[in-house]
This record gives structure tokens, C-alpha cells and sequence, in this order.
């Protein structure tokens, strides 16, 4: 009988201890499981994935996914990982797997090219780096490196064929212990580019070139002669030599004055002998640009006499100084 009572004392005692801790653990609140979690580091600790962890918040109860991925836990393995470490009160909501992510800062595929481009510039002495095209072959993707790094990467170690254009670099991060660990090869393609003015749409022989009519364009700097025209200010307003295709590079061959004069127009004829200045009506044989001389009737006389382009309908004969148009037009 003593025995008995000795037990169901020991047994009430157990209960009151439990209701106790269970109490405590109510006021502090209840470890419970999160749904998700982003970690910092290689391990996941039992305060990553549980509110309210106390003092078990800082112990490592798995390893973390790499950089910038994610994976998840059953919560089957979490409830054993806890257990273990002699946790066993926590609230686990119910929920059947925690969602972990890798916290990570992402470096672009831009900016593992502009280091690519200054490290080729330093080794192999070639133009400014903005002029580098760097394009890598399509498994390259953006790197993922620890999350509190600020710097940019740094090119360690390149490997250029010009004959290619091919490349092999070694990329670093300062600080990075990742990087250093599993070090990044970076391959693709490296091509020094320069500015030019192409076509926007096919122009005819003979046409004035406008503004809207031309683009400037990075091309490869072995696609194109010394002559290209970089600026577009060299081209708009200025008539095609011959006729220019879309996308065609503009070369200082392929432009001339615009045409201001046409076959069969009427135009002025100003006759300078010294301090005199004589006009006449003619008609043009041919057409013809700025400063050029071509075939004019004079319909008084009958006879075709040869004189220079000096501005939109007018052509001069002798002395060719600069003419107030305007007046000379006013005057017709």
C-alpha cells in the first residue's frame, strides 16, 4: 500500500514538473516552426527555422544550400534534429517541410564583363575597356557570391587568342571564402568594338541624308576600314555617292554635297567681271552640287557655257566670291 502511494506521489510530482516547464515555456513562448527561413550562413541553426529557440537558437543542426538556392527540410528531420540536441517541447504548426534559402548577393553577367574587358585591357594593351565586347558562352551565369561583399569582381588571371577572340579568366571576390574555395572559370568571346554612323534605311543615289536617317552602332573594330565615319554630324545633310543599304557603315567615299541644282531647272546666271555683277535666266543641262561646274544654257544668247554651282538655283561665271542669295532670289 505504502509502495502505491509512493508511486502516485512520484507520479503527481512528474505531472507538476511538466506543467511547470510547460507553464515557463508559455510565458516565454513556445518554440514554433517557421514555414521558411533565409540563412546566412553554411549551416542552419535551430533559431533559423524556429521562433523562440532560446538558448538552442545558436546550435547548427544542418548544412545550408549553396549560395542563392534553396531547399527544404520534412519536418520529420527537423523534429529528430531537435530531439537530439534535447529539445522537446516546440510547436511545429502543423506544417510538413521548411522552405530554406541561401542568402547571396547576385553579380551580373554586365559586371563580370566589365572586368573581363579591364583585365584584358591591362594584360594584352589594348583600347579602353569600354570598347571591349565580352560575351560569354551560354552556361556562364550570374555569380553568386556572399551577401555582405560590396567590391566589384576582379579578373586574377586571363588567357586571350586574338586569332579567336576566345577567352579564359579566373574570377575573384575580396573576401570571398566561397570564390576561394570553388573558384570560377569564366570562357566566351572578347572583340574590340568602335562607334560608327550606319543606315537606318536604304538611301538612293543622290539623296540628302537626314539626321533620322543614320544610327551610331558598336561594331567590330575589324569589320571596318580607317575611313568610317564615328560621328553623325560628318554625314546628316550631306547626299549619297552612290546608293547605301540598311545597316551599311558610312565612309567619307560614299558622301558628296547635296544636288541643288537639277537638269532642266531654271536657274540664276550671275556674270562677275571686277566690280561688275550682271544676271541672266539659263536653264541647266546637268544636275549638280555645291562648287561644281556644270553645263548651262543661256537661252538668250543659245549658247551652253559652263559655270559653278554657288547655291540653290544659281550658277556664276568669272569671279566666284561669296553672293547674297537672297537678294539675287528676290530679285527674279
Amino acid at each position: 500500500m505504502n509502495q502505491i502511494k509512493q508511486i502516485l506521489a512520484l507520479t503527481l510530482a512528474a505531472i507538476v514538473v511538466i506543467w511547470a516547464l510547460a507553464s515557463g515555456a508559455r510565458a516565454q513562448g513556445v518554440p514554433t516552426l517557421k514555414s521558411e527561413t533565409i540563412v546566412q550562413g553554411d549551416l542552419v541553426k535551430i533559431g533559423d527555422i524556429l521562433d523562440n529557440a532560446g538558448s538552442f537558437a545558436a546550435i547548427p543542426i544542418f548544412r545550408a544550400p549553396e549560395l542563392g538556392a534553396n531547399g527544404t527540410i520534412q519536418t520529420h528531420r527537423v523534429i529528430e534534429a531537435l530531439r537530439s540536441q534535447g529539445m522537446l517541447v516546440f510547436d511545429t504548426k502543423g506544417l510538413s517541410e521548411v522552405l530554406v534559402t541561401r542568402a547571396s548577393r547576385s553579380v551580373s553577367l554586365n559586371d563580370l564583363g566589365r572586368a573581363v574587358a579591364e583585365a584584358a585591357v591591362k594584360r594584352y594593351e589594348l583600347s579602353s575597356a569600354q570598347d571591349i565586347s565580352v560575351t560569354f558562352d551560354n552556361h556562364m551565369k550570374a555569380l553568386n557570391v556572399e551577401p555582405n561583399l560590396t567590391e566589384a569582381p576582379r579578373v586574377f588571371n586571363i588567357v586571350f587568342d586574338p586569332n579567336s577572340n576566345r577567352f579564359e579568366a579566373l574570377v575573384d571576390m575580396p573576401g570571398s571564402l566561397h570564390l576561394r574555395r570553388n573558384p570560377v572559370r569564366l570562357t566566351g568571346t572578347l572583340v574590340e568594338t568602335v562607334e560608327v554612323v550606319t543606315i537606318a534605311r536604304a538611301i538612293n543615289r543622290g539623296e540628302t541624308i537626314r539626321e533620322s536617317d543614320l544610327v551610331v552602332e558598336r561594331v567590330a573594330r575589324a569589320q571596318v576600314g580607317s575611313d568610317a565615319l564615328t560621328r553623325i554630324e560628318l554625314v546628316a545633310n550631306q547626299a549619297a555617292r552612290k546608293s547605301l543599304r540598311t545597316g551599311q557603315t558610312v565612309r567619307a567615299a560614299d558622301l558628296m554635297k547635296p544636288q541643288i541644282v537639277n537638269r532642266d531647272d531654271t536657274v540664276t546666271i550671275v556674270f562677275r567681271t571686277g566690280g561688275v555683277v550682271l544676271t541672266a535666266r539659263g536653264k541647266a543641262q546637268s544636275n549638280g552640287t555645291e562648287g561644281e561646274m556644270i553645263s548651262v544654257l543661256n537661252p538668250q544668247s543659245k549658247r551652253v557655257i559652263q559655270a559653278t554651282v554657288t547655291g540653290p538655283g544659281i550658277v556664276t561665271v568669272g569671279d566666284i566670291n561669296p553672293i547674297n542669295t537672297a537678294a539675287i532670289n528676290g530679285n527674279r
